[in-house]
């Protein structure tokens, strides 16, 4: 990114009060779904497009593994916001929401665009009952685990809570939007995503099928840049300084981590190695999980993000791709096939960089690994830009195959 980009997307961005109370930042259900930074959650309010789109950053993660889950909010030319996927509804965040409402009119709409992931589903009914004029849709399906609990004991207002119809043209925000719905079934439960058109601005809003992954790491992530910092070092033994290029090192990493789970580039080091790099690490506090720092990078780390990041063309999560779409491949692909056919430049998505320009081939080229020729033609897996390294794969790859022999999981469907 350059430095002239760079300073226009930080102007655009809604600095953070710092003399506000951190008490504005706080999340008390965070036990329900127990992800750093668990109970205290900044938020990056940040204008995508002149009075009309904004989106609203927060981090969670797992082991200092943090990604942006992110809301955007549209404002409807009739008066009013419309919110998809929400956020924690923090003070600071709900602060934000209202200086919008008070120039654009009330949030009018929050569409839930998953049926199974909690890490969005959690804070539907708590932000639902800040603002009690808005109506709430749902993908269909709704399930959560490991009890399926009905939505109105996850707090969704029953009498204000639809399933989003299936035909997009009864929407009450029909008019400004089209979507549609992915949703099939895993066995013991379902996946769902719902895309959105916003037809003025020609953007498409994805919860998770489709992701950019940005070289610097996100505002909100550098708000506090311990979390980069910790995945900077090589050891233990390190404590890397607070650097442009140590949060940057220390941002590809992660989203390796957050991507594969486990990386081809990554070692792990045995425990005894681990405790006793732990007793000698500068840092031994419980926020440093006790100088505890079992990872040792390869040198390809490099590649391996470069691979990934391919100049931000979008592209499927290697998890979903080999855990859960490859469960429905020709389902995916008329869902895709439906969303390819509509008028975006750009595409928000509720993780990692947003927005990012693509085009709808773009789109529908991400999800070329569903295909039987993608598989066999060389030349046309580097066109559809399918050229991840296998090796990468391969923790996940035995994941699926584990899971499958164990009865967890049912065996990928063939390709079409």
């Amino acid at each position: 990114m350059s430095a002239e980009h760079g300073s226009k997307r930080q102007s655009q961005e809604r600095s953070p009060d710092l003399s506000l109370n951190p008490k504005d930042w706080s999340w008390n259900f965070w036990p329900a779904v127990p992800l750093y930074p668990y109970s205290k959650r900044r938020t990056l309010r940040r204008e995508v497009l002149a009075d009309t789109i904004w989106t609203f950053d927060q981090l969670q993660g797992i082991l200092y593994t943090i990604v942006p889950i992110r809301m955007t909010v549209v404002k409807l030319e009739a008066g009013g916001l419309l919110v998809y996927a929400p956020v924690a509804p923090t003070n600071e965040c709900i602060e934000l929401v209202k200086e919008l409402v008070a120039v654009h009119g009330e949030v009018q709409y929050i569409i839930l665009p998953t049926s199974s992931g909690l890490e969005h589903k959690v804070f539907v009914g708590p932000f639902a009952r800040r603002f009690p004029q808005a109506q709430v849709f749902v993908a269909p399906n709704q399930w959560s685990f490991p009890l399926n609990l009905p939505l109105s004991w996850l707090g969704f207002p029953k009498s204000r809570t639809h399933v989003l119809p299936e035909d997009s043209s009864k929407a009450p925000f029909a008019d400004e939007f089209d979507y549609a719905v992915l949703d099939f079934n895993l066995g013991r439960g379902s996946f769902a995503e719902v895309a959105v058109l916003h037809r003025r601005s020609h953007t498409l809003l994805v919860t998770d099928s489709v992701l950019s992954v940005p070289e610097e790491p996100p505002a909100i992530a550098q708000l506090d840049p311990y979390p980069l910092l910790f995945h900077a070092r090589e050891s233990a033994l390190e404590q890397p300084e607070n650097t442009e290029a140590n949060r940057r090192k220390g941002w590809q990493r992660i989203a390796l981590f957050a991507l594969y789970f486990r990386p081809g580039a990554l070692e792990t080091v045995g425990l005894g190695q681990t405790l006793s790099d732990a007793f000698k690490a500068p840092e031994r506090s419980k926020k440093s999980y006790f100088g505890l720092f079992p990872f040792r990078w390869k040198d390809t780390w490099k590649q391996s993000f470069q691979a990934l990041r391919s100049d931000g063309r979008p592209f499927v999560a290697p998890i979903l791709q080999t855990l859960i779409l490859i469960q429905a491949p020709k389902q995916v692909l008329e869902w895709a096939d439906q969303v390819a056919a509509w008028d975006f430049r750009q595409i928000i998505s509720c993780h990692f960089d947003a927005p990012f320009k693509a085009s709808p081939q773009q789109f529908r080229q991400a999800f070329s690994f569903l295909e039987k020729e993608a598989s066999t033609n060389a030349d046309l897996l580097i066109s559809r830009n399918q050229h991840l390294p296998e090796t990468d794969f391969e923790f996940i790859r035995n994941l699926e195959a584990n899971l499958v022999r164990r009865g967890i999981a049912t065996p990928p469907k063939e390709k079409v």
